[in-house]
């Protein structure tokens, strides 16, 4: 019942006054389907993005060369939860109090519409399977239907005979390879749930999630990626010793360099964290593989546009830290790429595929994007800016900055050039990209760079609400 009112209340939104009977058809013949994909604590350690020169990813760097790939795109929250809540109802975490991880989105924003309920009240069959929601938070009202089911949204993973292979005692914080075939895999079961979908002529058009887990931790994949990365060939990220002198202290807070990166270091273990990350890649990277030749082969090819994001990014030692949890670019930036087919009404003259914006954009503005590219009705009460004019012109030069959220009133603020980041208590870091691409140098405190601050600060939210409620979840 709940979500019959939930379907009215969008209805009734939009102003329907025609049958739906009638709506449905029309929206069967018309409106274009929507593959929708996520990989989870991804960073741009992709061959298109150049992030690791080690990485292999063949398959993701042809969807790119199919795509509009947005390659400085960055998360609303460097978190699963509220990356994740922020990009699927189009509200930032600074409106919703979703800061966190341990905060259930839907308590926080119960009549929130998502993307699915959206499409579903427009006429689309809404499904999907995989971690599209943070694990502990699936949410039933978005999906006409999910695999393996509604409230378990990921397929379980194997296990090695035992956790802690590492030796550092640090529960999922861990990497090793386990002994079973692909198949096996949780996320190998997604894509074929996803690719026999693909495989289908269906009578609605579709919006057809497909959520990849890995690289998220455990790195636990099969030996084969890891064989792929010989551990003495392994390149660590690329550092500046004492990377964190000009740090503030509420950045250093956040980076907590006597933490995993103290442990990684005391027990040998980055060249095989780093060996585990890229087989995990590896591995996720074959799994959007399989998936995208079952769209290529299958009946819907020509009538479905293709999003690729993840939800953030991933540090692995640089500034002396790991995991996402912090507002630096190795955090906050992630891969997207949007492929639409001729053809597509949102992009009457169609779509720049195989090109590269490098204007500043965000996972916020998918909602909008999707959108205007479907046809439907436009929301003004949901964040993001519809990238349609880029994927029309991609060197379109727009003069925006993009904000990302790591706890309430910090913030970090990005354009096509600088990152400007501005903590509770009112210190400040700002990098200059053009010259200092790892941002090892804060010139947040010189003179000759006050009116570059004043500048982007003017991007800030305006309002930080309370954090909503907590309760206790695994990252």
């Amino acid at each position: 019942m709940q979500r019959f009112f939930l379907f009215l209340k969008v209805l009734l939104c939009l102003g329907i006054c025609q049958p739906l009977s009638n709506s449905l058809n029309a929206a069967s013949i018309e409106k274009p389907n929507v593959l929708f994909i996520a990989i989870d604590d991804l960073n741009d350690w992709i061959g298109s993005l150049g992030g690791h020169p080690q990485a292999l990813t063949p398959h993701l760097d042809r969807l790119a060369k199919r795509s509009v790939l947005f390659a400085n795109t960055h998360c609303a929250a460097p978190a699963c939860n509220p990356s994740r809540a922020a990009l699927m109802t189009g509200i930032p975490p600074y409106q919703s109090g979703v800061y966190h991880n341990p905060q259930p989105w839907r308590q926080a924003m119960p009549d929130a519409v998502t993307i699915p309920q959206y499409f579903s009240a427009n006429g689309y069959w809404s499904a999907g399977s995989g971690k599209i929601y943070h694990g502990a938070f699936p949410d039933p009202d978005s999906w006409d239907a999910y695999y393996p089911d509604q409230k378990q949204n990921k397929y379980p993973d194997p296990m090695p005979p035992r956790k802690n292979n590492n030796g550092l005692n640090k529960s999922h914080f861990d990497w090793s390879p386990v002994s079973v075939s692909d198949d096996e895999m949780g996320d190998y079961k997604t894509a074929s749930w996803v690719s026999g979908q693909l495989a289908k002529s269906h009578e609605k058009p579709f919006f057809l999630a497909c959520g990849i887990f890995r690289p998220h931790l455990p790195w636990y994949v099969p030996q084969k990626y890891f064989d792929l990365f010989p551990l003495e060939d392994i390149q660590l990220p690329k550092i500046k010793k004492g990377d964190l002198h000009d740090v503030p202290e509420a950045g250093v807070r956040m980076a907590k360099p006597n933490q995993d990166h103290a442990a990684v270091l005391k027990g040998n273990q980055w060249k095989k964290a780093v060996q585990g990350y890229l087989a995990s890649i590896a591995f996720a990277d074959a799994q959007v593989g399989r998936v995208m030749e079952a769209l290529e082969t299958g009946p819907n090819k020509s009538n479905t546009m293709v999003v690729l994001w993840t939800d953030h990014g991933w540090h692995l030692g640089e500034k002396e830290h790991w995991r996402k949890f912090a507002l630096w670019d190795r955090a906050t930036h992630t891969p997207m790429m949007i492929s639409v087919p001729e053809g597509i009404p949102g992009l009457i003259d169609g779509s720049a595929n195989g090109e590269v914006c490098r204007q500043a954009t965000s996972l916020m503005d998918l909602y909008p994007t999707l959108i205007e590219l479907c046809g439907l009705e436009r929301r003004p009460d949901i964040s993001g800016q519809s990238l349609v004019p880029l994927l029309k012109n991609p060197d379109l030069v727009t003069g925006r900055a993009v904000v990302t959220t790591h706890g309430k009133n910090n913030h970090a603020v990005r354009d096509a050039r600088w990152r400007y980041i501005r903590y509770a208590d009112g210190s400040e870091e700002l990098y200059d990209h053009r010259s200092d691409p790892d941002e090892w140098t804060n010139l947040a405190g010189q003179a000759a760079h006050a009116a570059t601050k004043i500048r982007l600060s003017k991007w800030l939210p305006n309002i930080n609400v309370q954090d909503a409620p907590s309760r206790k979840v695994n990252d």
